[in-house]
């Protein structure tokens, strides 16, 4: 294919005064970087805005000036040692921009796990702009036939619940209850669909508003319960013969839903961790708690790239289909402060400048 000529400065959505006051603004000065050894130039297409771009935005913890970690596109440079088979691809630029391929998780084949990864949109620049750098290894081709903007939130919020659904086994089977707080979310209502069409768990959703509700239920949700309106740990209790979800995903972030989801577990159960919560709060079980309830934890941050060809596949499939909006770049700014108010239902994804 013919590569158009590259642009040397672009349009980013760049954060401004990283801190409790910082903020989004539209920025069309910023320079195209080149891409260097294995790596390629993506011209962007779409990119989903994640709850966790909040936490750049916010300065917490260590983050770049661009965010975004779910963007598709189309290659169109490439660094020395980059495969020449990728130059035209429409590719997936997901949250691991890099692993190191020699500690022991990445051995093992669990990359995601690797101590020595790089991020995107915490190492490296993220892809709310209009080319970002990928690492030729690491980006996901996408398949005919699933659109770009149903692709982009897979590659966070899909593969975010791929991994923590997977954490469910071996313990749960066929039929179990699972709970995911923060169901109605980016991330949760993608969960809710792994969970009960790929995994056949019954879910029961916790999340507030009609909104919510009508989604998780269209998602698959067995059962839904307004953290707003109802006692939630009787209301799961009750949903459960008195012994509590065999396994529980916690997706929000909130220090409120860290310390009601123990409660919410039967003895034996499996506690997946998600959600990002400040780094200051602790867990809220003490080890006596842990140990006599015989309760396993599981942290996942996101799946392998095994999991995302199969969530890819099932979005081909019509099995997966995210609940999308989506809005012209423009409007990042304004997604973002709807996340931090918690007023996003489902995935907001924004279209690259052309």
């Amino acid at each position: 294919m013919t590569i158009p000529e590259l642009p040397s400065t672009q349009k980013v959505a760049w954060i401004q005064s990283p801190g409790p006051n910082g903020h989004l603004v539209i920025r069309d000065n910023i320079e195209v970087q080149q891409p260097a050894n294995n790596e390629i130039l993506v011209k962007m297409e779409c990119s989903g805005i994640c709850h966790s771009d909040c936490h750049n935005v916010l300065g917490l913890g260590i983050f770049t000036d661009i965010p975004g970690h779910e963007g598709v596109g189309t290659v169109v440079k490439l660094g020395p040692g980059s495969p020449a088979s990728l130059l035209g691809k429409r590719v997936g630029i997901k949250w691991l921009w890099s692993a190191c391929g020699k500690c022991i998780a990445c051995a093992s084949g669990r990359v995601n796990n690797c101590g020595n990864q790089l991020n995107t949109g915490r190492s490296v620049r993220g892809t709310l702009q209009q080319y970002v750098l990928a690492h030729s290894q690491f980006v996901t081709l996408i398949p005919e036939g699933v659109k770009s903007e149903v692709a982009a939130p897979l590659l966070c919020a899909g593969l975010s619940l791929a991994g923590a659904v997977s954490k469910c086994e071996p313990e749960l089977k066929k039929g179990d209850w699972v709970v995911i707080v923060g169901a109605g979310g980016g991330l949760g209502h993608v969960g809710v669909q792994i969970a009960a069409k790929t995994k056949g768990y019954k879910v029961i959703a916790i999340d507030t508003g009609a909104e919510k509700e009508k989604l998780c239920k269209e998602m698959g949700a067995t059962a839904f319960v307004d953290y707003a309106k109802e006692d939630v740990i009787e209301s799961i209790r009750a949903l459960t013969e008195g012994e509590g979800a065999h396994a529980v995903i916690c997706v929000a972030g909130s220090e409120r839903a860290y310390e009601q989801a123990p409660s919410l577990i039967r003895n034996n159960g499996v506690f997946v961790i998600v959600g990002l919560p400040p780094r200051s709060f602790m867990f809220p079980m003490s080890p006596i708690d842990i140990a006599n309830r015989g309760l396993i934890i599981k942290g996942s941050s996101t799946g392998t790239s095994e999991q995302m060809d199969e969530l890819l596949q099932h979005a081909l499939e019509g099995k997966i289909t995210p609940k999308i909006e989506v809005y012209d770049f423009e409007e990042s700014p304004k997604i973002i402060q709807e996340l931090m108010r918690y007023e996003v239902s489902g995935r907001k994804v924004v279209r690259a400048p052309a």
